[in-house]
């Protein structure tokens, strides 16, 4: 019989480091979005949006689009110069990350980085602004996924940044569930730093990307909820089988330990898993603890681990009040990715 002990982790007992140059060297495409090109794109026939993106960010890529000829007579219709940043405006699961590795893959560049939002401030908080400017300054593209502006400190350090390297030739490309002028609506201030905001977005051409969530069209739309001994027959067979070992962890004090965890190691907290186990989830109430939760559920995502759950479903961990606050599309991505990260599971 296999030993399962080993092989079950409680996420608790991690404590993560991550170096600057390790931070660096991690700004790839995630995993699942290793081999996304812009011919696996399946742009969804009933939103014309998307294809009209797929093909103004092959441009942008340097591939070119098809060229949609008219007539003998017809004149060639003169394509608008594109500016030095795509921003991927659109609803969470309609394929804006897929679209932001195809251009990365894509183009031919000598230096090019691909991270989250999250991950290129935390480079600054590891290396101070200034390493971090000297480290990026001469890369040919900056991927930046899940653009937010949370707090006015991310809001000066994301806008001098970009402010520093757009004149040296480096080209951007970001994706959003909120267009670049609306950055920070409801969530602080956000007249105080419209300058800032405004003098950021000048640098983006916004293209809008409608569309159905992909990860529902085939799932019931809640989140799969185990009870007792399901979820402990669930976690030894994640254990014992070869993708990695299981996580089993209690809810709450999961949310205690991200706490004292920089969203930045994230990562390293769920290196080697072949699955994530949270017993007795509950509602979320309180708004540092939820972002904290959405951020560990975005690396969870991106590494593509099921998720075994007890208590509350997961779709529900978000309260209602925060549902209707400032973060709304941050919590509806993060309930997409959780229901289709339990029903992987």
């Amino acid at each position: 019989m296999t030993d399962t002990t080993s092989r079950t982790v409680h996420l608790t007992e991690r404590q993560p480091t991550v170096t600057g140059p390790e931070m660096l060297a991690s700004l790839v495409p995630p995993p699942q979005f290793d081999t996304a090109t812009f011919d696996s794109y399946r742009a969804d026939p009933a939103y014309p949006s998307q294809e009209e993106a797929k093909d103004t960010l092959m441009r942008f890529a340097g591939r070119g689009a098809p060229v949609k000829r008219g007539g003998l007579f017809s004149r060639a219709k003169k394509e608008p110069e594109l500016k030095p940043g795509v921003y991927l405006d659109g609803g969470f699961g309609v394929g804006k990350t897929h679209l932001l590795a195809s251009i990365y893959h894509a183009m031919p560049a000598r230096r090019k980085y691909f991270g989250s939002f999250i991950e290129y401030t935390a480079l600054v908080g590891a290396l101070g602004y200034k390493n971090t400017v000297d480290l990026l300054k001469g890369a040919d593209l900056l991927c930046i996924d899940e653009f937010e502006l949370d707090d006015p400190g991310d809001t000066m350090v994301m806008t001098r940044l970009l402010g520093e390297l757009v004149p040296t030739g480096t080209r951007l490309a970001a994706t959003s569930n909120t267009p670049p002028n609306a950055l920070g609506e409801g969530r602080f201030a956000a007249q105080d730093f419209l300058r800032e905001i405004h003098a950021m977005s000048d640098s983006f051409q916004t293209l809008r990307i409608d569309g159905v969530d992909f990860r529902q069209r085939a799932l019931d739309g809640h989140a799969v909820v185990l009870d007792d001994e399901a979820y402990a027959a669930a976690v030894e067979s994640a254990a014992a089988a070869a993708a990695g070992a299981a996580s089993d962890d209690r809810f709450d004090d999961l949310i205690r330990h991200l706490a004292q965890v920089h969203p930045s190691r994230y990562i390293r907290l769920i290196d080697g898993l072949g699955s994530v186990g949270l017993r007795d989830v509950r509602q979320l109430t309180d708004q540092s603890e939820a972002l904290r939760f959405v951020a560990f559920v975005d690396r969870v995502y991106d590494a593509q681990i099921p998720i075994l759950a007890t208590g509350t479903g997961l779709d529900a961990v978000f309260s209602d009040e925060m549902l209707a606050g400032g973060y709304r599309k941050k919590y509806l991505r993060a309930i997409s990715r959780l229901n289709a990260l339990t029903h992987s599971a």
